[in-house]
């Protein structure tokens, strides 16, 4: 239920620093490189998709858009009529199913008559749904406690259920009058160009003609080195995806709360976030229900990536009436409001810092951490040691000497070409040797979590 307006607070949160676009500066140590006289790192293009216009290619690795360009969220480019806004709404499993996990049509009803009503109203609406697993264990006789704990086994469960929850939504859209459209995505359809501007193209096309598009997680053919396992951070791609206006995440608490609700029954409702600190997600809990896969923490990630992108999201109860149409209006006392980031991530650093599955972990020294986050690159000098069997190209997890990741990069050499470098200067390698280990321009300093 909705949390007393005198329960809601505003609270601000602070972010980490995160470096700048320019070109490192010439002469830095440990963890710096001079832009000039370094190679291209040997990145395959499909792990570098480029956000702009899909036909022509171009890219928009700006931190803010060129004089006279569209930004996220705008008309322009984006296929739709001025004033025309697009709202990307995400319900998870927990929100669409009841106490034995089956799915509960009144709650599915609900929300697609709030989608179609939101239409109705002007926007356009992309719908991320959890659910295909719900949806198939009573098809299978494997709902309640028989059901399995195996990975291999729910994505089997997922693929009868996929159809299940589709059929579902169908019928209850075509009540509505709306057409609906599945479109199933994986991790890899947001980090290999060509898929990347495939899935663009098709989401704008649906929204064109139309059509709610019903996007999930294609978990049949999502390995597990691969897969995600919740759709809060698909929706939060998705919406940058489509330069949408809004995300609204659809949970079953009032939003994010001061504390965790399992732990303080007294905690209260944060009626706005405008930046973040490490305390945070630690505070409003970890993973979510058995029924689900998601959680208050992952939610926060995916409200960070769209922040990133420009993107504001509510985190709101999926039980308040007309909760959508609300949070478009951006109504106070919703949910939880997470403003626009005023410092935006380029589009190839989002994509790098979340949509990218990390391959290997490379440990530096605090002078190193240091120097990255002021925007430099790293050298071998600063690395400490290498974890994983990866190639160059490949995205890797830089850990400080304590074992936090802190940044995300795309390695410019392999794991085993690295570790022969590992804290040597530049004077000391053989010829060909490496030295840079990641370039700045392929670096994201992860925002606080």
């Amino acid at each position: 239920m909705p949390v007393p307006a005198d329960r809601a607070k505003r609270t601000v949160f602070r972010v980490l620093d995160m470096p700048d676009e320019a070109a490192p500066e010439a002469g830095a140590s440990s963890g710096g490189v001079p832009e000039s006289g370094v190679p291209e790192a040997v990145i395959p293009e499909a792990v570098i998709p480029q956000r702009g216009d899909p036909e022509s290619g171009a890219s928009a690795d700006a931190a803010a858009p060129e004089a006279g360009a569209p930004s996220p969220g705008s008309a322009a480019g984006s296929g739709r009529a001025a004033g025309e806004r697009t709202v990307v709404a995400k319900i998870g499993t927990s929100s669409i199913t009841d106490e034995i996990g089956a799915i509960d049509r009144a709650a599915l009803e609900k929300f697609c008559g709030e989608v179609a009503e939101l239409r109705r109203s002007g926007s356009r609406v992309l719908v991320v749904t959890s659910g295909a697993i719900a949806a198939g264990l009573p098809e299978l006789n494997l709902g309640g406690e028989r059901r399995p704990s195996s990975i291999k086994t729910l994505q089997a469960v997922a693929t009868v259920g996929q159809s299940a929850l589709m059929g579902i939504y169908r019928e209850i859209f075509a009540r509505l009058g709306v057409v609906a459209g599945q479109v199933l995505l994986v991790p890899l359809d947001f980090v290999i160009r060509s898929q990347y501007v495939h899935a663009a193209e098709t989401l704008r096309r649906l929204l064109d003609l139309g059509v709610v598009p019903i996007v999930n997680e294609n978990d049949a053919v999502a390995d597990d080195e691969i897969r995600w396992g919740d759709n809060d951070r698909i929706a939060a791609l998705v919406a940058n995806l489509v330069q949408a206006d809004l995300l609204v995440l659809l949970t079953d608490t009032a939003g994010v709360l001061s504390d965790d609700p399992r732990r303080n029954s007294d905690a209260s409702l944060i009626s706005e976030i405008v930046e973040f600190d490490q305390m945070l997600a630690s505070r409003v809990g970890g993973a979510g229900t058995r029924r689900g896969s998601g959680g208050m923490a992952s939610k926060l990630t995916a409200a960070r990536v769209a922040s990133l992108s420009g993107v504001p999201t509510v985190i709101a109860d999926a039980r308040r009436p007309d909760v959508l149409a609300d949070a478009a209006a951006g109504l106070a006392g919703v949910g939880t409001l997470v403003r626009a980031s005023a410092q935006r991530l380029p589009a190839r650093k989002l994509w790098i810092g979340f949509a990218v599955v990390s391959q290997g972990v490379i440990v530096v020294d605090s002078g190193a951490r240091a120097a990255l986050e002021r925007g430099k690159s790293l050298l071998a000098i600063g690395v400490t040691s290498v974890g994983g069997d990866f190639d160059a190209g490949s995205p890797v997890e830089v850990q400080d000497q304590h074992g936090a990741v802190f940044a995300k990069g795309l390695a410019r050499h392999s794991g085993e070409e690295l570790r022969s470098a590992v804290g040597r200067r530049r004077e000391d390698l053989p010829p060909g040797a490496p030295n840079v280990v990641i370039h700045a321009n392929d670096l994201v300093v992860l925002p606080a979590a």
